[in-house]
């Protein structure tokens, strides 16, 4: 294993760490004060350790590194893991508002309460309760985080902007918003990049020509990580099953979507048309269709181009960036890792 490799894998495993000591504490706690009340800890605990590429805690200590590089090597992993137990609450949130039964290989968490015998109202409820109890919980462990002292207030209000801006994003989302660019930087870029991104270069007392420099390299590839979202949930799939991605059956807007309306005049997108219309779960003969159209019209190769001149875009960012020369290669992998992912 490369040191960059075995550095990006210390990180993973000391914020893992440090969701399974934390959420057994919790356990604890509900016993205590709550013993029925068990099981909304059991959800999260089952969907934070599931699985999860631990993305945004690695982007939080690769600014951090950057600004800091001789800076405590665990001073990152608390708010790291607030981040992870974050994304718990806003998935165990999103995957009941969209229906999805699955999430990282297993059940969905509305789902796991089905599944435990609960019927569907209530299974929904104890979801919406175990995602509120996941806010707090990355409240807890956000709070835990040794921020210096003259920038605590700045990541007060970052980590309560990343909450807002995903909420904004959800709404777009979910209401099927034309403006797909917007709702993919509030409810992806925020809390992906940027988010993570502004709070390891605060956590390191980031000078204000380092934090532009992690802005202009992070700002660019939060579009870039939807765009590569939208691709592998679209086309990702094919290779093995010969089949479209869930997003087309889930009658998704996605940025290809968007691209191929612009692209594509009124009368030759009548696939398209009528499975962004349609209600429920599309057909595999609906979604093979529209996904045709995404091919052959060009806007998937164009979501591809985009999502290539952005990687550029933020790498380019690096080369004169007022930035720890190891912690930009940190910067160069990570962007790797979120644009030109295949998984």
């Amino acid at each position: 294993m490369s040191d960059l490799a075995s550095r990006l894998s210390i990180v993973r495993q000391r914020v893992d760490d440090k969701l399974v000591a934390y959420l057994e504490s919790k356990l604890a706690e509900a016993r205590a004060v709550s013993p029925d009340s068990i099981e909304l800890v059991e959800g999260i605990r089952d969907l934070t350790l599931r699985g999860g590429k631990r993305l945004r805690p690695i982007v939080l200590d690769a600014a951090y590194r950057a600004v800091r590089p001789e800076g405590d090597e665990e001073a990152s992993t608390p708010v790291g893991a607030a981040l992870e137990v974050l994304q718990s609450y806003l998935l165990i949130h999103d995957d009941w508002m969209d229906q999805d039964d699955e999430r990282r290989g297993g059940p969905a968490t509305h789902k796991l309460y089905r599944d435990a015998g609960h019927e569907a109202h209530l299974a929904a409820c104890l979801a919406v309760l175990a995602g509120d109890l996941a806010s707090a919980y990355a409240w807890e462990l956000f709070f835990e985080t040794r921020f210096p002292t003259h920038r605590q207030a700045e990541a007060n209000a970052r980590f309560i902007t990343i909450q807002k801006e995903v909420f904004f994003g959800q709404h777009l989302d979910i209401t099927a918003n034309p403006d797909v660019s917007r709702m993919h930087d509030l409810k992806t870029g925020s809390y992906t990049v940027r988010g993570p991104l502004v709070l390891g270069a605060l956590l390191g007392d980031a000078s204000e020509g380092q934090l532009d420099a992690l802005l202009r390299w992070g700002n660019p590839l939060g579009e870039a990580f939807q765009l590569a979202d939208d691709l592998l949930g679209t086309f990702g799939d094919v290779g093995e099953t010969g089949k479209p991605g869930d997003d087309l059956q889930h009658r998704k807007r996605t940025s290809l979507v968007a691209e191929a309306e612009r692209l594509l005049p009124m009368g030759r997108r009548d696939a398209l048309d009528a499975l962004m219309a349609g209600k429920g779960i599309a057909s595999d003969v609906e979604a093979a269709a529209a996904a045709e159209l995404l091919v052959t019209s060009g806007a998937k190769a164009n979501v591809e181009a985009r999502l290539r001149e952005l990687h550029a875009a933020a790498t380019a960012v690096l080369d004169a960036a007022p930035l720890d020369p190891r912690g930009a290669e940190v910067l160069r992998h990570v962007a790797d890792k979120l644009a030109l992912r295949t998984s």
